[in-house]
C-alpha cells in the first residue's frame, strides 16, 4: 500500500545473478558474507555492514563468493515524497547509485531502522504505513551523513598525502608546524589530526624519520662531517641535530657512525 517493502535474500556460494533493472528504488544491506554487485557496468566488493542504493532502470547484478545474507528493501516515488529534492549535491550525490560500506555508528543506525520496519510490515497496525514512511526518511538521513562523512574522510586522507608528499620534496627546509599548516591554509591542529589518522604521526614526527632516515644514510656511506649533514637535511643547529637524533635512534650521529661501521 505504501510501496516499501523489506525482505532478506539468501545466496550460496557461487551465486550470480543476471543483469536486470527495477522500476523502483533498492538498498541492498549486507548482514553477513561477502561478494559484489555489478553497478552500471563497474563492480563493488560487498562484506557486512555494505549498503547499496540503486535507482530506478540502474543495470546491476548480485555475485557471492561465499553465503550471502542481504536485506533488501524497495520503495517507489510515493513513498520518496521527494525526500531526495534537497540532496543534489556534489558532496552528498544522491542523484544515482552507489555503494557504501558503514562504519559501526552508522551500521547500527541502519540495523535498528531495518528491525523497525520488519516489524511494521509485519504488524500491519493502523499506524504501520505512517511509521514505514517515517523509518525510511530516517533511513535516507542517516545515509546521507554516513555519505558526506565518507566523502570528507576521503579529502582529509587526499590532503593528508599532499603534505606528506610536500615533506618528501622540502626536508631539507626549515619550516615550523604552523608554516606548514599555513602552506595548506589550515591549522596546526587539523593538520596533525588528518595526518595522524592516515599515517599514525604527527607531520613533524614524520619530517624527522625522514631527515634522519637521509642522515643515517649519509653517515654510512661518507665522511661528510655531521656539521654538513645537520645542515644538509635541515636542520638549522648542531646542537638541535644532536638532540633530536639521539632521541629518535637512541645514540648520538657520531656513535651511530662508529657502531655501524664496526
Amino acid at each position: 500500500m505504501n510501496g516499501i517493502h523489506l525482505y532478506e535474500s539468501k545466496h550460496t556460494e557461487s551465486y550470480k545473478l543476471r543483469v536486470h533493472f527495477h522500476h523502483t528504488y533498492q538498498l541492498l544491506y549486507v548482514i553477513e558474507g561477502q561478494g559484489s554487485v555489478l553497478l552500471d557496468g563497474k563492480t563493488h566488493d560487498l562484506s557486512e555492514n555494505s549498503v547499496v542504493v540503486i535507482f530506478p532502470y540502474t543495470k546491476h547484478a548480485v555475485s557471492s563468493n561465499s553465503h550471502l545474507a542481504l536485506l533488501i528493501l524497495t520503495f517507489n516515488e510515493a513513498a520518496l515524497d521527494n525526500m531526495f529534492a534537497p540532496l543534489q549535491r556534489d558532496d552528498i550525490s544522491f542523484t544515482g547509485s552507489f555503494k557504501l560500506r558503514l562504519n559501526s555508528l552508522y551500521a547500527n543506525e541502519t540495523r535498528g531502522l531495518l528491525r523497525k520496519l520488519l516489524f511494521e510490515e509485519r504488524q500491519q497496525t493502523m499506524f504501520s504505513d505512517w511509521a514505514m514512511r517515517t523509518y525510511l526518511s530516517e533511513m535516507i538521513l542517516v545515509l546521507c551523513r554516513a555519505r558526506q562523512s565518507n566523502h570528507t574522510n576521503d579529502f582529509n586522507s587526499l590532503r593528508a598525502e599532499k603534505i606528506r608528499a610536500y615533506i618528501d620534496q622540502h626536508y631539507y627546509e626549515s619550516f615550523t608546524s604552523e608554516q606548514l599548516a599555513q602552506k595548506f591554509g589550515v591549522s596546526v591542529r587539523y593538520t596533525n589530526t588528518i595526518f595522524k589518522d592516515k599515517y599514525q604521526m604527527t607531520p613533524v614526527q614524520y619530517l624527522n624519520e625522514v631527515r634522519h632516515g637521509i642522515a643515517k644514510k649519509l653517515l654510512l656511506e661518507t665522511d661528510m662531517n655531521i656539521v654538513s649533514i645537520c645542515f644538509e637535511v635541515g636542520y638549522e643547529s648542531l646542537p638541535t641535530f644532536y638532540r633530536s637524533f639521539k632521541n629518535l635512534v637512541s645514540m648520538s650521529p657520531s656513535q651511530y657512525r662508529q657502531l655501524h661501521r664496526e
